[in-house]
């Protein structure tokens, strides 16, 4: 499932034409924090399983 350029190119088109070129800055921030908000809770679950698996491990031995 690929997109491609001309697809990406539709994409941006519409979304210039939904939003105009003063929100998409401020859309382009909110996406970004969102995105780094996602990240930085997956990372700290991820991380939360890492040590639960090292203390399984450990009590183990």
């Amino acid at each position: 499932m690929n997109i491609g350029i001309p697809g990406l190119i539709l994409i941006v088109l519409i979304v210039l034409i939904i939003f105009g070129p003063k929100k998409l800055p401020e859309l382009g921030q909110a996406i970004g924090q969102s995105l780094k908000e996602f990240k930085h809770s997956t990372k700290g679950l991820t991380s939360d399983d890492d040590e639960s698996d090292n203390k399984k491990t450990i009590d183990h031995r």
